[in-house]
């Protein structure tokens, strides 16, 4: 890849910060802009990574920027992606990807008809033993999946004074917990075993009707620092937590929870896949550590080295045995991907697409209705 390609980070805060660190990493990206809803913010994470901040209608406005990362607050994804598209630049978006299914549609209608570049940032598919755990499946060492069961489990929002732009259903959308997180686990639950969910039945929960808002913004994961007074109590639309029991192909059957509010749990997605030959189980909290189960023989654990892992499976690892690869090395393996895309029309779009985090957006709103309800709710096969 010998072409340079010039992006723009939009969003200033947790995610717009780990985006520019990764995007140092690509070697033939040149970020090229910054802008935020702040500018003295822009200004001052620009600063640090010497880049230049600018405004969003500026960035859009630029020739000589090819792409751009959205990395604001959840309701805005749809219009600045749609204005990005509609400026002629390719789209790596974080998830959600919209906060209905009808703006989803409307992006990933766009992308395809604009026949430009389009990422939803599934990144967590792209720890090395997330993807062993695939190519095994494709292999068939697991034989017919049965059961699909797991996690995704964090303790940042389980005070009622932690606080958070994403409570809030203006800025983050109608559902926080699952759309945050869930989203991460279904895309995952689906990417590694080739099915889909057919219908599913949730029940979501509001652990604090009201939380304590400061006054003044705060940063993710920054509010376990807070000790301010200074507070509104804010009543609280959005769900801590969330449990669904699931229905996958013809015989594989699921169930999962996710929650904001689990002491002691940091990030913790874990997933356990089993089939009629053997199972898999692998946990984001331990990620370079893979479980594999069998019925008739030793169960085990393999250590992350790619010399030891599938071919397939071993192009998402760049460090030698005994050398962690985390979370950050995802968005690497992510970003590599969409830009070698932008350079080579040839090159295979092996990352996660508009119609990827379409797929997220359909599966929430069933589990929306679904709670609602208090029934179970088909899918639709998007």
């Amino acid at each position: 890849m010998t072409k340079r390609i010039r992006t723009a980070v939009l969003g200033t805060g947790f995610m717009g910060r780990v985006h520019l660190e990764a995007l140092r990493r690509v070697e033939n990206v040149d970020v090229a802009a910054i802008a935020g809803r702040n500018a003295a913010a822009a200004e001052k994470l620009g600063s640090a990574f010497a880049v230049p901040h600018a405004s969003p209608d500026a960035i859009l406005r630029d020739p000589t920027i090819d792409a751009v990362h959205i990395c604001t607050p959840n309701a805005q994804h749809f219009p600045m992606a749609k204005e990005a598209l509609l400026a002629g630049k390719h789209v790596l978006c974080e998830k959600p990807l919209a906060v209905s299914v009808a703006e989803a549609q409307e992006l990933a209608a766009l992308a395809a008809q604009r026949e430009l570049r389009n990422c939803v940032c599934h990144n967590l598919r792209y720890y090395p033993m997330v993807q062993q755990m695939r190519q095994m499946r494709i292999d068939g060492d697991l034989g017919e999946i049965l059961v699909v069961q797991g996690t995704y489990s964090q303790d940042w929002l389980l005070y009622a004074t932690d606080w958070n732009w994403r409570v809030d259903s203006k800025a983050g959308g109608p559902s926080r917990c699952m759309a945050d997180i869930g989203s991460h686990w279904f895309d995952m639950a689906e990417h590694l075993t080739g099915l889909r969910v057919t219908s599913l039945c949730a029940d979501l929960n509001t652990v604090h009707k009201t939380r304590q808002q400061p006054k003044g913004s705060v940063e993710t994961f920054a509010n376990k620092m807070l000790s301010t007074a200074d507070v509104i109590e804010t009543p609280i639309d959005t769900e801590d937590f969330g449990a669904v029991v699931f229905r996958m192909g013809e015989r594989a059957r699921g169930a999962m929870t996710a929650s904001q509010v689990s002491a002691g749990r940091k990030n913790r997605l874990s997933i356990e896949i089993y089939g009629t030959q053997s199972g898999v189980a692998w946990d984001q909290e331990r990620p370079d550590e893979l479980w594999i189960g069998h019925r008739n023989s030793a169960n085990c654990i393999i250590i992350k080295d790619p010399a030891l892992l599938k071919p397939a499976a071993r192009t998402f690892a760049d460090l030698p045995g005994g050398h962690s690869e985390g979370y950050d090395d995802t968005f690497k393996q992510v970003f590599r991907r969409f830009y070698a895309s932008i350079a080579d029309a040839e090159a295979p779009q092996d990352y996660p697409h508009f119609a990827d985090g379409l797929r997220q957006m359909v599966i929430l709103g069933a589990e929306l209705e679904s709670s609602h309800k208090r029934s179970w709710t088909d899918v639709p096969a998007v």
